[in-house]
Formats: C-alpha cells, structure tokens, sequence
C-alpha cells in the first residue's frame, strides 16, 4: 500500500494543462502528438480503481479479486464507418460501445479501457474533439476509466480500444448451449443493417422510419446490465452479442458447444421501423449485424416474459438447441450470406 501511495495522479492544472488552455479553440489544424494528447486527456477524473491515468509509459490500475475480461475492436474509416455519416460524437460513441458489448456478451463489468487513435492529415481538430466527448459520454455512462491510449498518423481514420472488466462468479460462455435449452434474444434485430444501407445511399424508406434505423446503427447501446443479470441465472446460458449476424452469431455457439439449434424465423423480433421499411422481409433480421443486442440459450424453464423482467429489456424465444450440428430454419428463407465477414466484405466503400 504504501508504494501504491507514492504513485501520484496527473493533476489536471499541471503546467501542460495550463499551456494548452492558451491554444486558440478555433484552431482546425492538428497539432502535435503530445499537444493533441494533452488537450484529450485534460481534466479527465478517474474511479477510485485509476492509481495513475493518461501521461506515464503505462496506466496504473488497482488489482481485483474478480478474473479479468480483455477485448478489443477497432472502427475503420471507410470499412466501418465514413465521417459524413454522423457527428464526430456519435462516431466516439459507437466506438466504445462496440467494446462493451463484447464485455456484455460474458456477462461482465467493463471498468477501465486504453484508446489508439490514427489520425490522418486532413482531419481537423474539431472532429477529434467531437469523437473524444462521444468517447467521454459513453464512458461516463458505463462507468468505465479511459486510462491512456495512443495517437499516430495513418491515411484513414481509426479508432481502436481495448476495455478490460471484471468477470463474473459465472461467465457467460459460448460452449456452455445444452440440449433443451430455449434460444433467446434481446431488443430488436435488423433496424442497424438497415440504418447502415440507408447511410451508404443503398435504399430508401418511408421518411418516419429513416432516423429510429440510423440512430440503430449509429449510436447502439451494449446491453451490459442485461448481461450482468444474465450470468446471475442457474444453470449459466451459453451467449454472444450480435455483430455479425443473427444467424452467423448463433452458428459460432452452435460449433462451440456442439449442439444444434432449431430457429422460428417468425418470432425474430422487429421493430416498427423496421416493418414499415422493409415489411416481413427477413434478411437483414436475419443476416444484418451490428444490432448489439444479445443471443442466448437458457433453460427451457424460464419464459420470455420472466427473462423480460429479470434482465430489464424485452427477451423473445426464437427457438431450441437440438441434438446434431447446424441450425434448422423455418418460417423464412435462408439469407444468401449469413452474416458479416470483416476479411472478406468492405462494406463502407
């Protein structure tokens, strides 16, 4: 404890600090690394978790009795996402929550994250702050430490996080699927792979249903609390967020556990968005990723509508898990992709 005590927070009023607050707001152009860093990083307040923030070699965080999760994922101009498409803001948004997904996905709790931001020439300062407050909100909301990071220059604009969390007693696991158990997901599927083709300029829609299927894909919201009250449940489901597709997403639970899975397309969940867009039409429910949402296999015993008020988001059965390999479709034909492939598709191009 002692040696933790001679470890200092970074003041914000530091003499960095102080010299950045007399850079002219107005500014478009970059400016250096350092400088950019530090106008990032000021006045940045930390959990109690945070020993030492952004401005060493490494952050120092408190160890925990829990296991730790780790995962990242990065956001690619133009494979991604592309500037014009929302707010500066909303694009540091998405990049968080994208993460902390990930951590829902196991049931966890995200605390503390590291942020690499590539950069090119022609992006102005007001953009990167803009990203960096949608950055901050989300972080905020999720109660989670933005403890250091990275800047380099690069010809599209990236950013790339890695978020630690602690596990749960039970993690939530994709090979722990068990013969008889019901498939569930939450929320609604489809509305972001909608939003996405709308942005991309690939298909219109009735005018009221434009914008609840842009924020979808803009601005999603990880189900982190529904996947906290998820890995409370006995025996532990078997899970995975949706990012690449219903249908692709269950396969990857269906292979790791080894099971089978029979699927009622007409029991996926959609919104009214959604139908007054596309109708009955399932595809993109079906194939279209980047919903965030949860898919989950759970006893047989526990109703949609319990699992509705346990996890505190809407919970709809859309099948079993079966002997055998594979999924069974029915009530619907079977997409001619099932879903996104990061190595082989790109798609903001």
């Amino acid at each position: 404890m002692r040696e933790s005590r001679r470890v200092r927070r970074r003041d914000p009023d530091d003499l960095v600090a102080r010299q950045l607050r007399r850079v002219p707001s107005g500014r478009k152009s970059l400016p250096g690394e350092f400088e950019l860093i530090a106008r990032l990083t000021a006045d940045v307040s930390f959990s109690r978790r945070t020993i030492l923030g952004p401005g060493d070699d490494c952050a120092i965080i408190r160890r925990s009795s829990n296991d730790q999760l780790i995962t990242i994922d990065s956001m690619v101009e133009n494979v991604h996402f592309k500037m014009g498409w929302g707010s500066a803001k909303q694009t540091g948004i998405r990049a968080l929550e994208v993460n902390l997904s990930d951590i829902a996905a196991m049931g966890g709790t995200p605390h503390s994250c590291v942020v690499n931001l590539a950069v090119r020439p022609s992006v102005e300062l007001e953009y990167i702050h803009g990203l960096n407050q949608g950055l901050r909100t989300a972080a905020r909301r999720a109660r989670v430490d933005v403890v250091g990071g990275n800047i380099t220059s690069a010809r599209e604009l990236s950013v790339t996080i890695a978020l630690l969390g602690d596990a749960a007693r039970n993690v939530l696991r994709r090979d722990a699927a068990r013969i008889g158990d019901d498939v569930f997901v939450t929320g609604t599927l489809g509305d972001a792979a909608l939003g996405w083709r709308l942005l991309a300029g690939e298909m219109r829609v009735p005018a009221e249903a434009r914008q609840p299927l842009v924020n979808r894909y803009l601005e999603p919201a990880a189900r982190v609390q529904a996947g906290s009250r998820l890995a409370r449940l006995r025996p532990t489901p078997a899970a995975i967020d949706i990012s690449d597709g219903l249908l692709q997403d269950l396969g990857h639970i269906l292979e790791r556990s080894k099971v089978g899975a029979e699927i009622d397309a007409a029991s996926v969940p959609i919104s009214e968005a959604y139908r007054k867009a596309v109708g009955n039409d399932l595809t993109y429910a079906l194939s279209g990723g980047e919903d965030y949402e949860l898919l989950f296999c759970a006893s047989a015993r526990l109703s949609a509508s319990e699992l509705t008020g346990r996890l505190g988001v809407a919970v709809t059965r859309i099948g079993r898990i079966v002997k055998g390999r594979g999924f069974k479709l029915s009530g619907a034909k079977l997409p001619l992709n099932s879903g996104f492939d990061q190595l082989r598709a790109r798609r903001s191009r």
